[in-house]
């Protein structure tokens, strides 16, 4: 979810998810032993936890998520935990199965919560690559379509168009190292350490829910509120397109309810995607938005557009950088920034002293094992603990396995990056490799410690490093974003793996096949994800065209931050690199003060990196995540059970149907097909006048 999705958000989410199912059986079945209940039913070998129908379940479901995944990319950045609904829909798709086999006597091998671990595990690595592989951000940054909004440092050295070849080259190159870098960690980190992974955890109850007599039939209700609002939704984004004509009517959402307001930035589209993301999110992060929303669109554009002939030439265009355009994207930038320092810091700072803490434990320093069979000494562990931790340390991953493959990938990527990067040097991705598997393991320890995954922050570090190294003259804008790249996907596969292995902890997963089922929805997500972008990029020319339906905000974001790495400040117009400061130094006041208050009084300051996202795209989407806040926190209030238990399925069904839509409404861009009828809601004033045109 990280803004992109945002650091707060990744903190919070799994309260809310826990909802569906999570929450409240834990609750309950915290009273007795989980494994207790599933004493019964015989753990299968970790081979036949990978079964093929879970793997055809996964790319289904990886192809439908990646849509989902991809359009928010392209449109606010902002992407919710989906592990509920992969998990949900992985439960649904694979019990309904075997039971028309069960019936017809066909049924070989019954579906067991392993390799609903397994399903889940796939589908969110897939679809992940949507988010780290940079379509919405550092990837699509590179293209001249970018490059020219930003009238900087868009020679051709520091331009790379998007081409379907070199992208799946690229992502299979970069995105499996993460993966054996913290391999080695893994007893450490779960068995040792004892982290919490609380998205991790989340997961693990909702799926031992699920395959409980109860949580079965709990999940097929929760799937049919699903498919319901999906239908909705499906049916929903049909309607908007054949009814608003489409970008050529002059407005591609039906209706819209609009406020007088600067450049008419605040309306409610009635967007499924956007309310469903909002009754995912918590509460704070969409609130947090509209405030941005309104300090930015409300208030200071308006102040600042008064100056236009004072602190900028009257006469520039609204897209250039030397303008209004560069208030917005380069305060927005510092807010990111100022709150990406302050988080790194601190979750550094716990990563440290949970560290100092681990080691100075007098029993720990006896038993350092880093991937051998000795275990803790299970007779002080509970029974849960005894038979999850007996299973975890059986089926071992050889530690020559993760260094060979980290080797050997690491070598092949240095050679080929080269080749498709000519800015990148093979010494600059050495020195990425050489640090990398220490990030790695510092952003899965704080992410195991907060939930929080700073792989943009780490990434956004990589680009003022290597860009700074290569130089403006050498191309360093296009190097710091391909740097970027590759730091985004090692240190993000790696907190996804450790998450994923710690949700296999708690169901009896095998780490071998949590790891083999990590590696196929990895390479499933190298392919699908660029087909997808692919399919996005030729079907809707104005992709990444500011004020379209897919403007793609971070990808000319990144592109900034690229060339004030490069560059410095020169770019900026007139008091812009005051206010940046000021931003900068507000984005981490705020935070202190947030984490000074304690977690009571926090949940009423807003949270600076939400803030700063309407910025630069405006505040119509963070009305849309508000509605779907209130309809939650109403129905909360009406029945409590019912919200928490259906809740998510419902935002779940809001969020597939549209996404899903996008694969239609895509095939009839390609092919031409243009919608039949263009509706539009004016107010009273404009409708005077157009009735006037149209009478004369």
């Amino acid at each position: 979810m990280a803004t992109e999705r945002t650091s707060a958000s990744i903190a919070e989410e799994h309260d809310l998810q826990n909802g569906g199912g999570g929450k409240r059986s834990t609750e309950a079945m915290e009273m007795d032993s989980i494994e207790r209940i599933f004493e019964s039913k015989k753990v299968p070998p970790w081979r036949k936890q990978l079964t093929v129908r879970a793997f055809v379940v996964s790319f289904i479901l990886g192809i439908l998520f990646t849509f989902i995944v991809m359009k928010l990319n392209l449109t606010t950045g902002i992407i919710p935990s989906l592990n509920v609904s992969a998990g949900l829909l992985g439960f649904f798709f694979v019990k309904t199965w075997t039971k028309f086999l069960d019936k017809s006597g066909l049924l070989k091998q019954p579906f067991t919560r392993q390799e609903n671990t397994v399903i889940q595990t796939c589908v969110v690595a897939t679809s992940g690559i949507a988010f780290s592989g940079g379509f919405g951000s550092y990837l699509f940054g590179m293209s001249e379509l970018i490059a020219k909004q930003s009238n900087e440092a868009n020679s051709a050295q520091n331009i790379k168009n998007p081409s379907l070849g070199w992208m799946i080259i690229f992502l299979f190159v970069v995105s499996f190292l993460g993966l054996f870098s913290v391999v080695p960690l893994r007893k450490i980190m779960i068995i040792d350490f004892k982290l919490i992974y609380p998205s991790g955890t989340a997961t693990a109850h909702l799926i031992n829910s699920f395959h409980t007599p109860q949580g079965a039939k709990l999940a097929r209700k929760q799937v049919r509120t699903l498919g319901k609002f999906f239908s909705f939704s499906f049916l929903w984004g049909f309607f908007q397109w054949f009814f608003t004509g489409g970008d050529d009517c002059g407005f591609a959402s039906f209706p819209t309810l609009g406020l007088k307001a600067y450049e008419n930035k605040f309306y409610f589209d009635f967007s499924a995607t956007y309310v469903g993301v909002g009754m995912i999110c918590p509460y704070l992060i969409n609130v947090s938005l509209l405030v941005g929303a309104i300090l930015s669109w409300g208030i200071m554009w308006p102040l600042i557009n008064e100056k236009k002939g004072e602190w900028y030439p009257a006469d520039l265009k609204s897209s250039s950088l030397h303008g209004l355009q560069g208030y917005r994207v380069f305060i927005g930038i510092a807010m990111i920034l100022g709150d990406g320092l302050y988080n790194f810091v601190k979750v550094l700072g716990h990563t440290l002293f949970g560290l100092y803490h681990q080691f100075s434990d007098r029993k720990f320093k006896d038993d350092i094992p880093v991937a051998g069979n000795s275990s803790p000494d299970l007779l002080s562990l509970s029974y849960d603990e005894q038979k999850r931790t007996r299973l975890f340390l059986k089926d071992q991953i050889p530690m020559w396995i993760a260094i060979v493959g980290y080797l050997t990938i690491a070598i092949a990527s240095a050679a080929t990056l080269p080749h498709i990067f000519h800015q990148l040097k093979w010494y600059y991705i050495a020195a990425i490799y050489v640090f990398a598997p220490a990030l790695a393991f510092c952003n899965a320890y704080g992410c195991g410690l907060t939930d929080w995954s700073l792989a943009s922050t780490y990434g956004k570090l990589a680009i003022f490093i290597i860009g700074a190294w290569a130089g403006g003259n050498n191309g360093g804008v296009l190097a710091g974003l391909a740097a970027c790249g590759v730091m985004m996907n090692i240190v993000s596969t790696a907190s996804d793996l450790m998450q994923d292995f710690k949700t296999g902890y708690m169901t009896l997963a095998s780490p071998r096949s949590m790891f083999v089922s990590q590696v196929i929805g990895t390479a499933m997500g190298c392919v699908i994800s660029p087909c997808v972008f692919w399919l996005f990029y030729k079907a809707f020319d104005d992709l990444g065209v500011p004020g379209s339906e897919y403007p793609a905000p971070y990808a000319l974001i990144y592109r900034n931050i690229a060339i004030l790495g490069v560059e410095g400040f020169s770019a900026l117009p007139d008091r812009c690199l005051t206010l940046c400061y000021i931003f900068f130094a507000f984005a981490i006041f705020v935070n202190g003060v947030r984490d000074g208050m304690g977690k009571s009084r926090a949940r009423f300051i807003p949270i600076p990196m939400a803030m700063a996202i309407p910025f630069y795209i405006g505040g119509y989407f963070a009305i849309d995540m508000c509605v779907g806040s209130l309809i939650l926190y109403v129905w909360s209030k009406i029945n409590k059970a019912k919200a928490e238990a259906f809740g998510p399925a419902v935002a779940s069904g809001l969020i597939c149907g549209d996404g899903i839509w996008t694969l239609p409404s895509s095939i009839l861009a390609l092919v031409g097909v243009k919608p039949p009828i263009c509706m539009k809601f004016l107010s009273r004033s404009t409708n005077i006048i157009v009735d006037k045109f149209l009478g004369s």
